[in-house]
């Protein structure tokens, strides 16, 4: 082990857009673990846009980052020191902490993993928080039936990518949304959905009549992940007792005011439910998420692409890559080499 941790803190709040100067990378000691704790050594750290709101400082469901705290954050990483018995050094865990190379944490917080069963980087991804965020949002709120319309906002991205596949296994007809040819290709060729939408191409202007070609009968089921104009398109196309499935609207989070919404007057007339959720509140059901997931990952049956960045000092820049949508599939900082791999 080196004698020194390097960890990225927030330096100042983002005013709108963050720049990699809101960031400043810091040194200091190893962490010590306490009874009970293990020091995991990080081979991938996640990036994730509920991390926006961590570092605004607005209150929220979540304690905001601090100035001159460590960025929060998921790692997948190794233990090098222990002291509790159930996890081992050199034994593969998520649930490390923060944008840095290693961390103190919990044994009992964290999730043993074995690399002979999936990739270790998947637990930050199909197998992790995204994909179970996909899961939830779909088994409690959008709730897709044979037949049925579902749109995904930032399809090809790490939620929205599961969330249409685990909507077509239902039988419905699911319609991705992303942000260029590349992005839709992939949606439709690779991931299986039946249509995409491009809205940064040619649909740009015109996102109302491309929803409209590709869903004849209106949209049963919308998965929102982004917000602003997509968002504004697809509310009137909403069907009676469409659901709404309110996971993220990235495309605002660096908004300095709130955009005005759309007429939320039809959610009476068309009898629509429209529900946010925090995946966190269902802890609980990560067991039933894993044991119907990660077998349709083993069997190729569920498909994911990851976005990997080498380097801590990158996180700044590839986060905010990923708030202006640069990145392809699941981000993914390289934290140090994977031994797995």
């Amino acid at each position: 082990m080196p004698e020194r941790n390097r960890q990225i803190v927030l330096k100042r709040r983002p005013n709108g857009m963050p720049v990699p100067e809101d960031f400043a990378i810091a040194e200091g000691a190893l962490p010590e673990p306490g009874e009970g704790e293990v020091v995991l050594r990080g081979i991938y750290l996640s990036l994730d846009p509920y991390m926006r709101g961590r570092i605004s400082g607005v209150r929220s469901y979540a304690r905001p980052t601090e100035l001159g705290e460590v960025i929060e954050g998921r790692v997948v990483g190794q233990v090098v020191r222990s002291r509790d018995p159930a996890l081992r050094e050199g034994q593969y865990a998520a649930g490390g902490y923060g944008w840095q190379l290693y961390s103190a944490v919990p044994a009992a917080g964290l999730q043993k993993l074995d690399p002979a069963e999936a990739p270790i980087s998947t637990a930050l991804g199909i197998l992790g928080m995204p994909g179970m965020t996909a899961y939830i949002g779909l088994r409690d709120i959008g709730q897709p039936k044979a037949g049925e319309t579902v749109v995904v906002a930032a399809a090809s991205g790490a939620v929205g990518a599961v969330a249409g596949q685990l909507a077509k296994r239902e039988g419905a007809r699911v319609v991705g949304i992303a942000g260029g040819a590349e992005k839709c290709r992939y949606v439709v060729e690779e991931l299986g959905f039946d249509a995409a939408i491009d809205h940064r191409g040619d649909h740009r202007d015109d996102l109302g009549a491309a929803l409209d070609r590709a869903c004849p009968t209106g949209i049963d089921v919308y998965f929102e992940n982004v917000g602003g104009a997509v968002q504004a398109a697809v509310f009137p196309r909403l069907n009676d007792f469409a659901r709404m499935v309110m996971c993220g609207m990235i495309a605002e989070y660096n908004d300095t005011s709130p955009l005005p919404g759309p007429n939320l007057g039809a959610v009476i007339r068309k009898r629509l439910k429209i529900q946010g959720f925090i995946v966190s509140d269902q802890r609980q059901s990560y067991g039933e998420f894993r044991a119907r997931v990660a077998p349709l990952v083993r069997a190729g049956q569920l498909k994911y692409r990851e976005d990997i960045v080498a380097g801590l000092e990158r996180a700044p820049e590839a986060f905010v890559g990923l708030l202006q949508g640069r990145n392809f599939g699941k981000l993914l900082v390289r934290l140090a080499d994977d031994p797995t791999r």
